[in-house]
């Protein structure tokens, strides 16, 4: 088996070199690796941080840019585009999410119990999530289960680990942090079953670099319903 770990990037100067570090830091056993990093045209240092990171000539590691910013869906499909691997992992590059539990999202892909599995923030009962953001998460998610008869406690996590005939055929057509809906929507739609499990989560404010925004809400909302009373292709 082997992974290829996509880190979508716009605008992460002060992390990208430490959630590759920690990335490949990752003992994955017998597992083979690869990280692809889809630069979605950064605009501040983020290439310059990436040029001198201890990294830059590892060979495990690809990246790989858009000439504009498009959004995080557009640079997670660039890197799809590169991936080799039989498991696609997401990883932001922000250090909110934590690579050491990489093993924990792929025992389920490894076990053959499922061939998607999202990182559920809300299954190990430390309630990092801010009230607005649970509410709105709570909102969207709970829209999904009813549309597409999941039981999912976290839809909108950055987690997302599946094998890649999963998504062949899809035809993805957002391009921002609407992706995320348009994923789970479309892999429901396929008959997959997602198997959910928990992990930790170091929230980041605007402040910060957050970059998601009320109105994202909004155009999940869209196409959830879109997905499942539209042609869901």
């Amino acid at each position: 088996m082997k992974v290829s770990i996509i880190i979508p990037v716009y605008n992460e100067e002060q992390t990208i070199s430490t959630i590759v570090e920690r990335v490949l830091a990752v003992d994955l056993g017998g597992i083979d690796s690869e990280v692809i990093i889809a630069d979605d045209g950064s605009s501040d240092g983020t290439p310059a941080a990436m040029s001198a990171s201890k990294w830059i000539d590892d060979p495990r590691v690809r990246i790989y840019a858009n000439r504009i910013n498009v959004g995080k869906g557009c640079a997670i499909r660039l890197g799809l585009s590169y991936a080799t691997g039989d498991v696609i992992l997401i990883q932001d590059a922000d250090l909110e999410l934590d690579p050491a539990e990489y093993s924990r999202l792929l025992q389920p892909i490894v076990d053959g119990r499922s061939a998607v599995v999202f990182g559920s923030r809300f299954l190990d009962g430390k309630n990092l999530v801010s009230l607005k953001a649970r509410l709105a998460n709570g909102t969207l998610t709970g829209l999904t289960n009813l549309l597409f008869g999941a039981r999912l406690t976290d839809m909108e996590t950055a987690y997302k680990v599946f094998r890649r005939e999963v998504v062949d055929g899809i035809r993805w057509r957002c391009v921002a942090f609407d992706f995320e809906p348009e994923f789970t929507a479309k892999v429901l739609l396929k008959g997959y079953q997602i198997v959910e499990v928990p992990i930790s989560y170091q929230p980041r404010s605007a402040e910060e670099g957050k970059k998601i925004r009320w109105i994202d809400g909004l155009d999940a909302v869209y196409v959830l319903l879109k997905c499942r009373f539209g042609d869901g292709k």
